[in-house]
């Protein structure tokens, strides 16, 4: 099994006319992704890479039957885009741009509110479930279909825990990027949820950077969960303490207060298995499975 997108999953992708977002739904496509169309305001009717494009996500979705859609579209234009995702009821949105304005994306929460729609993102390089779907711009060559599931919001992170659930030769079930910009839309609760619920998923790897209170809100619900699912946990900048200003939103939110030995300790009373390195997680995953 996987969360969010398998095989079945029917993929439109909104931009992908352009140069970018023909070349990643190309590669999806070739990795197995069911791509059933493109969205383009300004070349509705015409096709590309074969598949036909449409006005609106509307149309595309009662023509197609799509059910989840990328996002390819320029930062201005995310607030649009998501409000027709948002109108037509697309379970799943996968926004790849970065530098959303703040101001839109507090109106993007506003509509996903209530709504039937899930975004993940904005600057985010998506998910996808090995061997059955990519929705974004993973590279889909180091990914291995597995039990361990992944979420991040971190693009770089992501791509090394990936490698080190292969190294414990365990793969993934899904990974999911949930975004680097200041405000996303799904957070770290929701896919935990997800993944606890998932019986092909066996354990859980959470992989944070400097966004301490999107972590903090997860590890809280995780710590008062009565069953659960083992959850490792690494946070990039745990090692040294806050030292300079980054501008990130979590370290601005924190007020510089928490500490790295507090955010461990946070960690540790939730009952996560917590690592000081990146390479230590194919160790613990193998301690997890009782290998050698």
């Amino acid at each position: 099994m996987s969360i969010l997108v398998d095989k079945n999953t029917r993929v439109m992708v909104q931009g992908m006319t352009g140069t970018q977002a023909s070349f990643h739904t190309k590669l999806s496509i070739e990795c197995g992704t069911n791509v059933v169309a493109g969205v383009n305001p300004h070349k509705g009717g015409t096709t590309c890479l074969d598949l036909p494009v449409f006005h609106t996500v509307e149309e595309a979705k009662k023509e197609t039957q799509a059910n989840a859609t990328v996002l390819f579209v320029p930062a201005n234009a995310v607030k649009s885009a998501m409000q027709e995702t948002i109108e037509a009821e697309i379970p799943l949105a996968v926004c790849i741009t970065a530098g959303v304005p703040i101001h839109d994306m507090l109106e993007i929460k506003y509509m996903l509110k209530g709504s039937r729609t899930r975004m993940l993102g904005p600057n985010t390089p998506g998910i996808i479930t090995p061997g059955e779907a990519r929705l974004g711009i993973f590279p889909e060559n180091i990914h291995k279909k597995g039990c361990v599931g992944l979420m991040s919001s971190s693009s770089t992170l992501t791509y090394e825990g990936v490698v080190e659930a292969n190294r414990a030769g365990l793969g993934q079930s899904t990974v999911v990027g949930l975004g680097d910009d200041m405000i996303m839309g799904a957070g770290f609760i929701d896919i935990l949820n997800k993944f606890m619920e998932d019986e092909e998923t066996k354990a859980i790897v959470m992989l944070g950077g400097q966004s301490w209170p999107y972590e903090a809100a997860a590890i809280e619900y995780y710590g008062a969960l009565s069953r659960k699912k083992p959850l490792i946990g690494f946070v990039a900048d745990h090692i040294e303490p806050f030292k300079y200003s980054l501008g990130y939103a979590g370290d601005i939110m924190a007020n510089r207060n928490i500490s790295p030995k507090e955010k461990r300790r946070f960690m540790l009373d939730s009952g996560m298995i917590v690592i000081d390195n990146i390479n230590q997680l194919h160790e613990e995953l193998n301690n997890l499975f009782g290998k050698k």
